[in-house]
């Protein structure tokens, strides 16, 4: 086989493997959204007809949250999420499955928000994931989601790119613009395109297919030698400590937090969240902090729980700026009823100092 032939094999082989592949990504994607779109279907269908609806009144949504819990995604604002989508969008119908049975026919005219045609659904639903879909819900204003439908299909925008778009007016600037087509070209010729490895990254992807959110912990091998220690630490101390999650993913509209370390304490009946400084305090991780706490409030705590503590660990504080930074908020970051089953925050500080003293001279040394 001369050298020429063997790399045609190749190509072929490269080729084949590179289009069957992205062709089960976009497979998997479309499925995920066809599910999404079911869902909110439901939850709309049983709000409207449903025989005991009276019982739940506006509490569906939470009610759900408890005994969906065995599901991944299945949150409050995913939930709220899914609903807008079936609203938005109810030409989707055409594309569900048939062995789910709707309570109208496919044949039968919808009407809704969007203006887009089923032709163009369809074109719509092979070129976006479902994370495009929750940027596009955001849009009221009908005749400007379908501008931003129709230039994600022809420009295969990333959802990256659809989110810069959207921020920076783009419909609004076409609009007043005395050259449209000369401007959404070089708009086009510089777009970010999507590509199927950031449709295996997308979180919503992952979770409903059961693969794990494998995220680094840190670029910062300090960082992450400390949270493990960290964890440990903890967990030896017990006073009822029980470890639930590192690095715990939280998504709102296609934003992604991560809480370093999430342990259930057992005695006090509350989560508590540590996040993790190796650098001097900052009153921006008050307010970092304080949206964890909000977030496990409302979407994570159980009826019977309390609410959830916050940790701040950081290498260094000044306590005037702690005190300024978080005086006046409704969550105790260090809720004073705890501290008798929560190590002292002195205990924990004089933990992490000498843990960064030896971790230090580890990595001076190579060692990992």
């Amino acid at each position: 086989m001369n050298n020429d032939t063997f790399d045609y094999l190749v190509s072929q082989i490269t080729t084949v493997h590179d289009t069957i592949q992205a062709e089960a990504i976009k497979s998997v994607s479309k499925s995920l959204t066809i599910r999404n779109w079911l869902i909110g279907y439901y939850i709309v269908e049983y709000e409207q007809n449903g025989a005991d609806r009276a019982n739940y009144g506006d509490k569906v949504i939470e009610n759900l949250v408890s005994k969906l819990n065995h599901i991944k995604g299945m949150s409050r604002s995913n939930l709220k999420s899914f609903r807008l989508f079936y609203i938005t969008y109810p030409q989707i119908s055409q594309s569900v499955p048939d062995q789910f049975s709707l309570n109208y026919t496919k044949s039968q005219s919808l009407t809704g928000q969007s203006t887009i045609h089923q032709i163009g659904i369809l074109k719509l639903l092979n070129s976006c994931t479902f994370t495009h879909f929750v940027e596009l819900i955001k849009i009221d204003d009908s005749l400007k989601r379908l501008f931003y439908e129709v230039e994600t299909i022809k420009g295969n925008w990333s959802v990256r790119e659809l989110q810069r778009q959207v921020n920076s007016q783009t419909y609004e600037r076409i609009g007043l613009s005395h050259d449209k087509k000369e401007l959404i070209a070089s708009i086009t010729s510089t777009a970010e395109k999507l590509l199927p490895e950031q449709i295996i990254k997308d979180p919503y992807i992952l979770e409903f297919t059961g693969l794990e959110t494998k995220a680094k912990y840190s670029e910062n091998d300090l960082e992450t030698a400390l949270l493990n220690h960290l964890q440990d630490f903890l967990l030896e101390l017990g006073n009822g400590f029980c470890f639930e999650a590192r690095q715990k993913r939280i998504s709102i509209d296609n934003e992604h937090d991560r809480i370093d370390l999430v342990f259930y304490h057992r005695v006090l009946k509350c989560h508590v969240l540590v996040d993790l400084k190796i650098r001097d305090f900052s009153y921006a991780d008050v307010g970092q902090m304080n949206f964890y706490l909000n977030y496990y409030k409302n979407e994570i705590m159980a009826e019977n729980d309390n609410p959830p503590v916050g940790l701040i660990l950081c290498a260094g504080k000044n306590n005037t700026k702690v005190e300024y930074a978080t005086a006046g908020l409704s969550n105790q970051l260090f809720v004073s009823k705890y501290k008798i089953n929560l190590p002292s925050l002195k205990e924990i500080e004089e933990f992490i100092e000498d843990e960064l003293d030896e971790l230090q001279k580890e990595l001076d040394k190579g060692i990992e």
